[in-house]
């Protein structure tokens, strides 16, 4: 299992943006006018997350970032995680419970839901994406097709599904696309300004759209090569003339039903990419139970 601690994950620029898009959800909500009319502030309740459909779950530790931002301390609530991050489990199984406020569980309830439902659901698609590569070395990468303001939690959750990350920001690679080749006037020329501009330059991964640019660009010597939409002929005789000393990326339409015909060729890439296990990913379904409310 690839999930990495949360803790780890989120920390500075990732932690500061999960803290703004939590802050939000919980501003959208507003106050539970109707809990505050039935619940006495002094009521504590008892509450299961329960799991209504087989899944793989993930996003558990925004839980207490959404207590803490509403206000509660540690000492205000009881937290207990029953499965572990990228766990798989089935129907009606009790993932969390939260002891503590009514009002308060009640009001954050439809966030902590929110979150958890939505990486859940990536976390699974990843899994099914990791499965269907099984016996083949070859590496399930994210993209950059994930929610606004989501990108680290979607990454994230990635990774508790057992895939791996490719860049998180436009910073963290050079990756030349079709607009670069275009407006360079040559894959050739797109490479040799960024080395130009770059002393020493980073790492540059081209994408290549037809076989020719496949042989330009093993002539530039980039590190990567991603190969962008084609067909299971272009990509074969396209894997073929690639290096080793280059990595390889399979991106562009990619689904569970045209995965095997990558998995089972002769010529194989270090990495496929996969937009839609963020961006396509159907959310996971979980509710919260009150198992029982104090009088206190």
């Amino acid at each position: 299992m690839h999930c990495p601690t949360f803790s780890k994950y989120f920390q500075g620029k990732p932690y500061n943006l999960l803290i703004t898009m939590l802050k939000l959800a919980l501003e959208e909500d507003g106050i539970d006018f109707t809990s505050k009319g039935i619940f006495s502030s002094t009521e504590q309740i008892h509450t299961q997350i329960i799991a209504k459909e087989q899944t793989c779950v993930s996003g558990l530790p925004v839980i207490p970032i959404i207590m803490q931002l509403s206000s509660l301390t540690h000492n205000d609530y009881v937290l207990n995680i029953l499965v572990d991050e990228g766990q798989e489990v089935p129907i009606n199984t009790p993932i969390a419970e939260i002891i503590g406020p009514a009002f308060t569980i009640l009001q954050t309830e439809r966030t902590i839901l929110n979150f958890i439902s939505h990486l859940s659901g990536i976390t699974t698609t990843t899994k099914k994406y990791v499965n269907a590569l099984k016996g083949s070395d070859i590496i399930l990468l994210d993209t950059r097709k994930t929610l606004p303001g989501l990108r680290y939690p979607d990454k994230y959750a990635v990774l508790c599904g057992g895939g791996m990350n490719h860049r998180c920001n436009l910073e963290e690679l050079l990756l030349i696309k079709d607009n670069h080749i275009d407006k360079a006037g040559s894959l050739t020329n797109a490479v040799k300004s960024l080395r130009n501009t770059y002393n020493p330059c980073p790492p540059i991964e081209v994408e290549c759209r037809n076989h020719s640019e496949v042989i330009e660009a093993v002539e530039c010597q980039v590190n990567r090569i991603m190969l962008d939409n084609m067909s299971i002929d272009t990509l074969c005789s396209s894997l073929m003339v690639i290096p080793k000393s280059i990595q390889v990326e399979v991106s562009g339409g990619i689904t569970l039903n045209n995965l095997k015909n990558i998995v089972t060729s002769q010529y194989k890439p270090h990495y496929v990419s996969v937009g839609c296990i963020t961006n396509s990913a159907s959310a996971a379904d979980f509710s919260m139970r009150v198992i029982r409310e104090k009088r206190v």
